[in-house]
């Protein structure tokens, strides 16, 4: 079994929604990747973007070298929608907001990122309150990145106080321990299709 659900596919694009707890690609933590899984079906397929390994959702590969281009282009000059549903410890006091907050790796604690004013890159996230679980005290948020940043969404909500639970990074008051895996999963994403030029829009929701 190849373990992943085709959520699009057509000549140029395949869309899959990755599990928790794997990698996008071959590394040092795991043999076992969802690239590799997508090369068994489609021995041409290429990789475009990467999600971090807890983080559940819609990824996309392309299936030609035209395709790989012409998207890598889109996510470079931030011309996809991503929407992300996260769950966070605690309850949000604003129901929609902003996080303004550079970002730079901790290199003495990788692959750990830091807030920096000084040295860190541009890091902008949009948050939406959906619901709050007061048995739980946990709070289910719609996340949209506007930069690309590694980490960018769990940092973020770390820094406002408000961790992504079972997240083994990112977390205080034993918010890691809210769930067996992290509550981040990428349920959105919208884009013109290399060859048609048409709007796509692909949705999938996440498990928790």
């Amino acid at each position: 079994m190849n373990h992943f659900i085709t959520c699009y596919q057509d000549d140029d694009l395949l869309i899959v929604n990755k599990p928790s707890g794997l990698l996008c690609v071959p590394g040092l933590s795991s043999p076992d990747n969802l690239f590799d899984r997508i090369l068994k079906q489609f021995p041409h397929a290429r990789t475009v973007h990467r999600l971090d390994m807890g983080t559940s959702g819609l990824i996309i590969f392309a299936l030609n070298p035209e395709s790989q281009k012409y998207m890598g282009k889109l996510f470079e000059q931030r011309k996809i929608y991503k929407r992300y549903l996260a769950e966070v410890n605690g309850e949000l006091s604003q129901h929609v907001g902003e996080v303004h907050l550079p970002l730079l790796c901790d290199w003495e604690n990788r692959p750990k990122q830091r807030v920096d004013w000084e040295n860190g890159k541009k890091g902008i996230t949009f948050f939406k309150k959906i619901s709050f679980n007061t048995t739980q005290q946990t709070t289910r948020v719609q996340l949209e990145p506007h930069t690309g940043r590694s980490h960018q969404l769990r940092v973020h909500m770390l820094s406002i106080g408000h961790p992504i639970i079972g997240d083994e990074l990112y977390n205080t008051n034993n918010s890691h321990k809210k769930a067996t895996r992290l509550h981040l999963h990428a349920t959105e994403l919208r884009f013109t299709h290399p060859k048609t030029h048409e709007p796509i829009q692909i949705l999938c929701e996440p498990d928790f």
